[in-house]
């Protein structure tokens, strides 16, 4: 079955062909974890696609909160997109160094903050290169755009509302982090956390989402495939978790992909719950 929302990916030949589109915007929304070098701005200096941004998810966030990269006020969010050059009447395409490793993070905040003509790059980074497209190091410099926030409050989630879920079961959560972290077998990569997962959610690794190789979405009918093989249904609201709330992006993109409703994310995800002392964790395998 075809995808229902097709727009949400762009080729490497349509980027190419519309490089120099005024209607067009293109951002590197490429993250790595704290410590690992070189770090995504030292590769964005390095090289990026002509006349991308960088769209840098620890600045574009709430700095005052003591989490990572948590979302913004919708004020602030949009002064962000001003500088980027990013305006109502832009289409958005956004790319990470994989394909497939943290773009889907950009692409949700476009659409929470309600620009819903957002794209990810299929293959990303990594296809580009490998078709021998140009690539530099030279910033630009965009004029200033009007960018109007309209802020979606159904496509986020906070600590008391996954907990009232998380007692209710009036929601379904899926946690993307890898299995050994879900059921507590591997540690975090986080100091200070425990290990574990929200009680009663479900375990969807992002890595499962996409082929191995070319770092692009798997089609609707895999993706469906591995939903329901999760315990997932369409028919009841879906949170999804993560480790900081970047992963769980990729859930929700592939749920737009495939047609099922919106997905919320957990913005504190792990890191806030697994590190709360007003919270309850739950090993092994999902109930």
């Amino acid at each position: 079955m075809p995808y229902a929302h097709p727009e949400a990916l762009v080729s490497t030949e349509w980027l190419a062909t519309h490089l120099n589109d005024a209607a067009v915007r293109v951002v590197d929304g490429s993250f790595k974890m704290p410590g690992i070098t070189p770090t995504a701005q030292q590769d964005y200096a390095q090289r990026h696609i002509p006349g991308a941004s960088y769209f840098d998810i620890d600045v574009i966030s709430d700095r005052s909160n003591p989490l990572p990269h948590m979302l913004p006020s919708a004020e602030e969010f949009a002064r962000h997109m001003s500088a980027l050059g990013i305006g109502d009447e832009h289409k958005v395409v956004v790319y990470d160094g994989t394909g497939w490793s943290s773009g889907w993070r950009a692409w949700w905040m476009l659409r929470i903050f309600g620009h819903d003509r957002v794209s990810i790059l299929a293959g990303g980074m990594q296809k580009w290169l490998s078709e021998g497209r140009p690539v530099t190091a030279d910033v630009p410099r965009p004029t200033l755009a009007r960018f109007t926030p309209r802020f979606r409050p159904e496509l986020v989630r906070d600590k008391s509302a996954v907990k009232r879920s998380s007692g209710s079961r009036e929601e379904q959560i899926v946690d993307a982090r890898a299995q050994g972290r879900f059921e507590g077998t591997a540690p975090e990569p986080r100091p200070g956390l425990r290990s574990g997962h929200i009680p009663g959610s479900r375990n969807l690794p992002y890595d499962q989402l996409a082929d191995p190789k070319t770092k692009t979405p798997l089609s609707a009918e895999e993706l469906e495939q591995k939903f329901r093989a999760a315990g997932l249904r369409p028919e009841r609201p879906i949170v999804s978790s993560c480790g900081s709330g970047v992963t769980a992006c990729a859930l929700a993109f592939s749920a737009y992909l495939m047609g099922w409703p919106d997905m919320a994310v957990y913005d504190g995800s792990w890191t806030e719950w697994g590190g709360a002392s007003d919270t309850t964790v739950e090993t092994g395998p999902p109930r």
